[in-house]
């Protein structure tokens, strides 16, 4: 169990009055952490911390923004040990889900650094005479990161390298189920160096959050919000920063469809399904959620695919025994899978591989012949339960893809290649890759999504027009003619 400070203005702090909560592991309910829970007046002193270290941060140059994001880097990698301890202890999530959330992470901070000096403008044509007209980025003040527990490395460290990039502050809001995780991201950017108030940490009970998020979004000083997480959450913090009209970044929910039409390769869309479906337990934004299949190919691929999954090694992940399914982050995950499984059976659906659980180890699970009339062909699982929808040619595949609230991530498989793009075309999603699965991030591109999935792109230079100020600054340059 680790008790932990959180650090504004460079300063390891408790929380007022010294208030603390504990996150439990889900798998046995042991402590695995014991954070400070923030009031929203801690809230405003970091928020006034990073408002102070903006007036010289934003100030530096890019070589040295692009410095010390490069040795927080290293520091993050250096730090893989404790992040392969703390990501099972804190959400039950693999070791092996945790090393590659930190090879990630790594990889974005650097690319934050690789964009310090492509935070650029441009000369505007003017109709007057003498006149330099320009576009001029300039860093728009104090970001609140809010980041979650699901893929905690990655997001952590997205929520905030670009926006230091770009030469805001930043706080990043750790989440309530990963405390210690976000913790020591935060310690790697300490270790780099980075000067006091720069990047601040807070931490707070989960009844608190609320008040301490609306308390920062308040704050005249917070000039960009980000957040990740569920989509309900995310309607609720755009609507506080409406409130206060401050510009936000929602990256949120998914129900990634997966399309297999009728020429597709077979193994390798088993083996990207796979991938997709259940990476992390399939507690990703951009996991597989519907398997949309023509019924040319979908008994065969069932058969294939249901072979994978029930191959899939289960188990405790603080155990030496490699496993791709860990825990779940709780028992509310279980049950509501458990319920999706309990209505689609209800309803005609037939259950290929695994089947409803008792405790956060959930095995791989498969819903075959899943209709519009199931939970579970609209609902998020977010969990390893996964529904296959069979069609009728690619039209119906396309009108299955898109009949939903969200849009994220999509995938298409099949070996005519120009068809299958048309296919990705269509699809309304912020993502969609062909013969590749829908899980899949590389930190120069533009991610994010659509309808219900969020608002704005995080990653490379789409990342910099989110994350600064762009301005209309002119000269001029000879005599101005006045009209009177």
């Amino acid at each position: 169990m680790s008790d932990l400070s959180m650090l504004i203005n460079g300063l390891k702090v408790t929380a007022e009055r010294g208030a603390t909560f504990e996150r439990r592991n889900p798998l046995d309910g042991t402590v695995a952490t014991r954070a400070p829970a923030a009031s929203p007046t801690d809230a405003v002193m970091a928020v006034e911390a990073a408002a102070e270290a903006f007036r010289s941060w934003s100030e530096t140059g890019p070589g040295e923004r692009r410095a010390l994001l490069l040795k927080a880097a290293d520091a993050l990698e250096a730090k893989t040990p404790q992040f392969i301890e703390a990501v099972p202890a804190e959400t039950g999530a693999t070791g092996m889900w945790a090393g590659f959330n930190v090879m990630l992470a790594a990889g974005m901070i650097r690319e934050a650094a690789a964009l310090t000096t492509q935070v650029a403008g441009e000369v505007i044509p003017s109709d007057v005479p003498g006149s330099l007209a320009m576009g001029v980025r300039q860093p728009a003040g104090v970001v609140l990161g809010i980041a979650p527990w699901n893929a905690p490395i990655i997001l952590g460290v997205r929520a905030i390298a670009t926006p230091l990039a770009c030469g805001n502050t930043v706080i990043l809001k750790g989440s309530e189920n990963c405390p210690r995780t976000h913790a020591l991201i935060v310690e790697a950017f300490q270790d780099a160096g980075f000067p006091p108030g720069v990047v601040n940490y807070l931490t707070n009970a989960p009844a608190d959050a609320g008040a301490v998020v609306e308390a920062m979004v308040a704050h005249p000083a917070v000039r960009r919000v980000n957040f990740t997480g569920s989509t309900k959450v995310g309607r609720i913090i755009a609507a506080t920063c409406a409130k206060y009209l401050k510009p936000v970044v929602l990256e949120l929910g998914g129900k990634a469809p997966l399309l297999v039409l009728d020429d597709a390769d077979l193994d390798d869309a088993v083996n990207g399904a796979a991938f997709g479906c259940f990476a992390n337990s399939g507690q990703i934004c951009m996991s597989t959620e519907r398997l949309i299949v023509d019924q040319t190919v979908a008994d065969e691929f069932v058969r294939k695919f249901a072979a994978k999954a029930a191959s899939l090694p289960l188990g405790d992940p603080r155990q030496p025994a490699p496993v791709v399914l860990g825990s779940v982050i709780g028992m509310g995950t279980v049950q509501h899978c458990n319920a999706l499984i309990d209505d689609a059976l209800a309803k005609g659906a037939k259950l290929v591989c695994g089947g409803k659980a008792e405790t956060t180890l959930m095995p791989a699970t498969l819903l075959d012949h899943v209709t519009p009339a199931m939970r579970i062909y609209h609902e998020e699982t977010f969990g390893p339960v996964k529904a296959i929808v069979r069609v009728k040619g690619v039209d119906e595949a396309i009108a299955c893809a898109n009949d939903n609230e969200y849009g994220l991530s999509a995938a298409v498989f099949g070996r005519d290649i120009a068809r299958a793009f048309n296919v990705a075309r269509k699809i309304d999603s912020g993502i969609c890759h062909v013969n590749g699965p829908t899980v899949h991030d590389e930190a120069q591109m533009p991610f994010g999504g659509v309808k219900g999935s969020g608002i704005g792109r995080f990653g490379g230079k789409a990342g910099i027009a989110e994350f600064t100020e762009l301005r209309w600054i002119t000269v001029q340059t000879t005599p101005r003619h006045y009209p009177f």
